[in-house]
C-alpha cells in the first residue's frame, strides 16, 4: 500500500472514531440527568473518550503519511458519518438539507482526492518554524483586536473569532505534520519546541471558538471554523511544503473548485443541523437545566488533530436564531471534532 492510499485510509477510520464517540457522547449525554460530572460515571463517556483519543492520534498518523492538502480536508468527513451514525444509534433524523450538504462535501472530498498527486513528506526548518509561528501568533492577536473593536456587532464580532479558531487549529495542525515527520524515524528533541506551539495554538483554538459561540450562537462561527480550518492548512501544504495536484494548472484550478464545493457543503451540514425549526420547537430537558451545557464532554466541535471539547452557558445557546425563552438545544448537531 503507498503512502499516500495509507493516510487516506487512517484520515477516513479517524473521522470515523470521532463521529463514533460523538454519537456515543450524545448517548450518554442524553441518558443522564442534569447533574455536571454525571457522564463521568458512564463507561460509554469513558469509551467516547477513547474513540476521540483513537481518531486525534489516527490524523496524526495519516498526517506524517499524507499531503497536509489531503488530510486536513478530509477530517470533514467526520461532520458527514456523523449524520447516518446518529440516525441509527440516536434516532435523529437529518433534514433534506442537511444530506444535500452531505454529498456536497462527499463530492467536493472525492474530486479533490482524485486530484491529490504523490509527494514525498516535507517538514518545515527551524526557521520557518519560528517565523510561521510568530505570523501565525500575530494574525491572531490582529483578530482578537479587530474583534474587541466590533464588540458593539456580536454576529461580527463572533465571525471575526471563529476565523481565528480556525486558524488556530488549521496551524495547529500544521506543526503537527511538520513533527510527525521529523519523527517517523525517531523522536529527539529538537521537536519540543513545537510540541509547544501545537499546545499553544489548541488551547488558543478552545478559547476563541468558546469566545465565537458565546457571542454569535453556534451556526455562523461553526460554518467559519469548519471552514477556515481546512483552508488555511490545505493552502500552507501547497505553498510551503510543496504539494501538487496533477494536470498541472488545470488540475489545480479543479482542486479549487473540488475545495467550493466542499466549503459549501460544510455550512449547509452545520447551519442546518443548528439551525432547523424542529431542533428549536423542542428543546432538551438538558437544555433547560442550568449548567447542564457544561458537562463533561460537552459537544461542541473542535479540531480532528485537538479533540478538545468546549462548552457555552445555557444562556448562550439559544442565540442561534431562537428566541430567549427557548433556548435550542445544543444537541441537535452530533459532537464533531471539526476540520481537523
Amino acid at each position: 500500500m503507498s503512502a499516500l492510499a495509507l493516510s487516506v485510509l487512517l484520515s477516513f477510520v479517524s473521522a470515523v472514531a470521532y463521529a463514533g464517540g460523538a454519537v456515543v457522547q450524545e448517548r450518554v449525554a442524553d441518558s443522564c440527568s442534569g447533574e455536571r460530572f454525571a457522564p463521568l460515571r458512564r463507561p460509554g463517556w469513558w469509551a467516547a473518550l477513547g474513540l476521540n483519543g483513537l481518531g486525534g492520534v489516527l490524523h496524526v498518523v495519516a498526517l506524517a503519511f499524507g499531503p497536509l492538502s489531503l488530510v486536513q480536508p478530509l477530517g470533514a468527513l467526520t461532520i458527514v458519518f456523523a449524520l447516518p451514525l446518529a440516525a441509527l444509534f440516536v434516532g435523529r433524523k437529518a433534514g433534506a438539507t442537511a444530506w444535500r450538504g452531505a454529498v456536497m462535501a462527499t463530492a467536493g472530498l472525492a474530486g479533490l482526492l482524485s486530484l491529490v498527486g504523490a509527494s514525498e513528506a516535507g517538514s518545515l526548518g527551524p526557521a520557518q518554524r519560528t517565523a510561521l509561528a510568530l505570523v501565525t501568533g500575530g494574525a491572531l492577536v490582529a483578530l482578537m483586536v479587530a474583534a474587541r473593536a466590533v464588540h458593539r456587532h456580536p454576529a461580527v464580532r463572533s465571525v471575526l473569532l471563529a476565523t481565528g479558531a480556525g486558524a488556530a487549529f488549521g496551524m495547529s495542525s500544521v506543526f503537527t505534520k511538520t513533527v510527525a515527520v521529523d519523527w517517523s524515524g525517531g523522536a529527539d528533541l529538537a521537536g519540543l519546541p513545537s510540541l509547544g506551539v501545537i499546545a499553544v495554538l489548541s488551547a488558543a483554538g478552545v478559547f476563541l471558538s468558546q469566545s465565537a459561540y458565546r457571542d454569535g450562537g453556534l451556526a455562523a462561527p461553526l460554518a467559519t471554523l469548519t471552514v477556515v480550518n481546512p483552508v488555511l492548512a490545505a493552502v500552507v501544504g501547497i505553498v510551503l511544503f510543496g504539494e501538487t495536484f496533477r494536470h498541472g494548472t488545470m488540475g489545480t484550478v479543479l482542486a479549487l473548485g473540488c475545495g467550493v464545493v466542499t466549503c459549501g457543503g460544510l455550512i449547509l451540514l452545520t447551519t442546518e443541523r443548528l439551525g432547523g425549526p424542529a431542533d428549536r420547537e423542542a428543546p432538551s430537558d438538558t437544555a433547560r437545566v442550568p449548567g447542564a451545557a457544561r458537562v463533561p464532554g460537552a459537544r461542541w466541535p473542535v479540531d480532528p488533530a485537538a479533540p478538545v471539547l468546549t462548552s457555552v452557558d445555557d444562556k448562550d445557546a439559544g442565540r442561534d436564531g431562537s428566541d430567549g425563552d427557548t433556548p435550542a438545544d445544543p444537541r441537535s448537531l452530533p459532537d464533531v471534532p471539526l476540520c481537523a
